[in-house]
């Protein structure tokens, strides 16, 4: 007669769905990361593509608005650019992420 552990083919069908989700979220994750986030400031006059890893691809300006009385105004333009990429870049991430955590209990030092 065999030894039963209580609960061991419960722990084991939860290793293998732990498992499971943990590769399927590494696959979305470069799946983000490797997709481009674009944003645009002052009606398209500058236009800034980012990756999912944050790093930035292009900046894009329009010869019309390179004024060299008003850099400040152009440097203002790229920064808000930018930041809007970038924030695109991280909510897709996190909005990502949290598909596979909806509804899990909190298991201590696994996410």
């Amino acid at each position: 007669m065999k030894a039963r552990i209580p609960g061991a083919p419960n722990q084991a069908n939860m290793m293998k769905k732990i498992q499971e989700m943990q590769e399927n979220m590494q696959k979305k994750q470069e799946e983000v990361e490797n997709t481009e986030f674009s944003a645009s400031a002052g009606g398209g006059a500058v236009e800034i593509t980012v990756n999912g890893k944050h790093e930035l691809l292009s900046v894009k300006i329009k010869p019309e608005v390179v004024d060299p009385e008003e850099t400040d105004m152009l440097e203002d333009l790229v920064l808000a650019c930018a930041n809007e990429a970038l924030r695109k870049a991280s909510e897709t991430m996190d909005r990502e992420m949290s598909k596979f955590t909806e509804g899990m209990p909190s298991i201590p030092g696994l996410f």
